[in-house]
């Protein structure tokens, strides 16, 4: 059954004149008979005693009405709700540790202030697991901080990254050196899988599988608070993550020689995805919040 047969039906259950019905709602009079017929097809019982030329609501029909006007007003909201919002459903989305901790969080907020009828439910992966999640169809869009080719994936450039290599150390201030010079540094790193890790590692070439890595971390705060109270450890981490700490003079950025690491930032969709209002509005809005 549809919106239209019920609506006619609770039409009729007001004015059971026909002719002056169709004239009143803008259809004909065959109109009105064949989607009652439906109606009554599809539940199987007479819904109108028929005497004469009068349909009067039967008992079948009263209780039919009882039952499901209700619903059929929740039901007729919802669909003049979607025609009417310009921007309304949930969204699913996953980020990488650093767009999900300093680039989504605002992007989102920002977001839902301008959309109100809008949810946006993010959470946080890294890079490889956020393109099984789309792959799944678990999210509706991913972004993150490596490349990804997959010919069921959709992956569009939105935003570029400087990696740093970086330490607490005073006496590296300033300091420009070969890559191989700080090896003898206490190494951390991200967990593998992350794309901070795979777009460093790869870098620096054939010669990263000298260095020694003393423990790996997940979390930007647990590696700053290891850099900060260890000044012989080193890592390297996105312009991102350790702006503030570069500001204030906690953290000191090494320059590597003949090497600079750059990356950039992907927003992925399976390629089969429908792209709502929602969906499109999003992808769009969060293009701003990143730097190219």
């Amino acid at each position: 059954m549809t919106l239209k047969e019920l609506h006619i039906f609770y039409e009729l259950c007001e004015d059971t004149h026909i002719s002056r019905l169709a004239q009143r709602i803008g259809i004909t009079q065959s109109a009105i008979s064949l989607s009652i017929k439906s109606l009554e097809r599809q539940i199987g019982e007479p819904l109108f005693d028929r005497i004469g030329k009068k349909l009067i609501l039967n008992e079948i029909g009263r209780l039919f009405k009882e039952k499901t006007y209700s619903h059929y007003i929740a039901l007729s909201d919802a669909e003049n709700f979607f025609k009417e919002s310009k921007v309304s459903g949930i969204l699913n989305i996953a980020s990488s540790r650093t767009i999900g901790a300093f680039i989504t969080p605002q992007t989102v907020y920002d977001f839902l202030e301008q959309h109100p009828n809008a949810v946006v439910k993010k959470d946080i992966h890294n890079s490889q697991h956020i393109v099984n999640l789309v792959k799944d169809a678990t999210i509706d869009m991913g972004f993150i901080e490596s490349n990804c080719d997959d010919e069921e994936i959709e992956k569009e450039i939105i935003g570029r990254d400087r990696m740093l290599v970086v330490t607490s150390d005073k006496r590296l201030k300033g300091a420009t050196c070969y890559i191989d010079e700080l090896f003898d540094r206490q190494w951390i790193l991200r967990e593998k899988g992350s794309g901070t890790r795979e777009i460093f590692l790869e870098a620096i070439g054939d010669i990263s599988k000298e260095i020694k890595i003393l423990m790996e971390f997940s979390e930007f705060a647990e590696a700053k608070t290891i850099l900060l109270k260890n000044p012989q450890t080193i890592t390297c981490l996105s312009q991102y993550a350790i702006e503030k700490e570069l500001k204030r003079g906690e953290l000191f950025e090494v320059k590597l020689k003949n090497i600079s690491i750059e990356r950039s930032f992907y927003l992925i969709y399976h390629k089969k995805k429908y792209q709502s209002k929602l969906f499109l509005e999003f992808r769009k809005f969060a293009k701003r919040f990143f730097v190219i």
